[in-house]
C-alpha cells in the first residue's frame, strides 16, 4: 500500500485538548414529575417494642428459659461428681463399707451443710425441672396462637397436640421420680422421723440392699440407668455433640450422626456400668446392719408412708 503523505499531517496536525466536565442537563436541574408531598405537621410517634421498654435484647421467653435448664444442670453437676465419687468410685478403690463411709462422712457437709446443699442441689434443681416444663407449656400455647388463634374452646385445645417429648425429656421427668424417691429415702425420712440424717451412709444403704434386696436392686439399677442417660445426652446437647447438631446432609452427615447417637450410648453405658459396679458390686454386696443400728434402719423402713408396713 503507497504511503500517503497527507494522512500523516493529518494526524500531527491533531490539537490536545483538556478534559472538562459535561454541563448537566436541563431536566437533572428540574423538579420532579410528581411534585414533593408537604409533611404533616403531626407526625405519629414512633413506637417502642416491648423488648426496648422492658429492657430485654428482644428474646423470647423460651431463650432464657432455656438457658435457666442449662445453667442450673451445670451446678447440679458438680453434686452428681462428688456423689458418684463417694458411692462408687472410693468403694470400688477400698473395696470396705466403714473405709468408704469415712470418706462419705468426711466429704458430705460439703454439699448437705448451708449454704452448699441448697446452692449445688435443691436450686438448681428445682430451676432445671421447673424451666423445662414451663418451657413445654410455653411452647405448647405458642403452637395454639399460631395455629388456633385465641378463640378456642376447652375441647378444641385438648385436641392440638402438645410439643413432641424427646427422649432426653422422658428420662429427665422419669429421672425427677426417681431422684426424690432417692431423696426421701435418704435425706428427708432421716430428719423426720429422727431429726438428723447424720447417721446414714453407705452402710444404710447396705442394710437396705440386705433387708429387701428385690426393691433395692431394682430402684437403684433404674435411678442410676434414668440419670446417667439423661445427663449424658443432655451434656451432648449443651456441647452441640448430639446427633441432632450435624447440619450437614447427604451420606456423610448421616455417618456423622450415627458415630455421635453411638457414641453418646457408649459413654452413657460405661458411666452407668461404673457407677452400679460400685454400687451393686460393693455396697450392694455388704450385708445388713447389726445390733441396735439395724433395728434403727429397720424403724426408718417402717416408718415410710403407705408402703412402709409392707416391708
Amino acid at each position: 500500500m503507497p504511503y500517503n503523505p497527507n494522512y500523516a499531517a493529518s494526524v500531527f496536525s491533531l490539537e490536545v485538548l483538556e478534559p472538562s466536565p459535561v454541563d448537566d442537563s436541563l431536566y437533572e436541574n428540574e423538579k420532579s414529575y410528581f411534585p414533593d408531598e408537604p409533611a404533616p405537621d403531626d407526625q405519629p410517634p414512633k413506637l417502642l417494642s416491648n423488648s426496648a421498654t422492658l429492657g430485654f435484647s428482644g428474646r423470647g421467653p423460651a431463650f432464657y428459659l432455656t438457658r435457666i435448664q442449662k445453667y442450673s444442670s451445670y451446678a447440679f453437676s458438680v453434686f452428681a461428681a462428688a456423689h458418684i465419687t463417694n458411692t462408687a468410685l472410693i468403694p470400688l478403690a477400698t473395696r470396705s463399707i466403714a473405709a468408704s463411709d469415712t470418706y462419705l462422712l468426711l466429704t458430705r457437709p460439703y454439699y448437705q451443710d448451708f449454704p452448699f446443699e441448697p446452692l449445688l442441689v435443691i436450686a438448681p434443681l428445682v430451676a432445671h425441672v421447673g424451666s423445662g416444663i414451663a418451657l413445654r407449656i410455653y411452647r405448647r400455647r405458642q403452637t395454639l396462637k399460631r395455629y388456633a388463634g385465641d378463640s378456642l374452646t376447652r375441647s378444641e385445645r385438648r385436641s392440638v397436640p402438645w410439643p413432641k417429648l424427646t427422649g432426653t425429656s422422658a428420662l429427665g421427668y422419669m429421672a425427677t421420680i426417681l431422684v426424690g424417691g432417692h431423696a426421701f429415702a435418704n435425706r428427708i425420712l432421716p430428719l423426720w422421723v429422727e431429726g438428723s440424717s447424720a447417721g446414714i451412709g453407705l452402710e444404710y444403704v447396705s442394710h437396705a440392699f440386705a433387708r429387701h434386696p428385690a426393691l433395692t436392686f431394682t430402684g437403684f439399677s433404674a435411678l442410676v440407668s434414668v440419670t446417667v442417660w439423661h445427663a449424658i445426652w443432655g451434656w451432648a446437647k449443651w456441647l452441640n455433640l448430639n446427633p441432632a447438631s450435624v447440619v450437614h446432609g447427604g451420606t456423610q452427615g448421616q455417618l456423622a450422626r450415627k458415630r455421635r447417637w453411638y457414641g453418646i450410648n457408649a459413654l452413657a453405658a460405661a458411666v452407668t456400668g461404673l457407677w452400679l459396679w460400685g454400687g451393686l458390686g460393693v455396697v450392694g454386696q455388704g450385708g445388713p446392719a447389726t445390733g441396735w443400728v439395724a433395728k434403727d434402719y429397720d424403724a426408718l423402713f417402717k416408718s415410710i408412708p403407705y408402703f412402709g408396713q409392707y416391708l
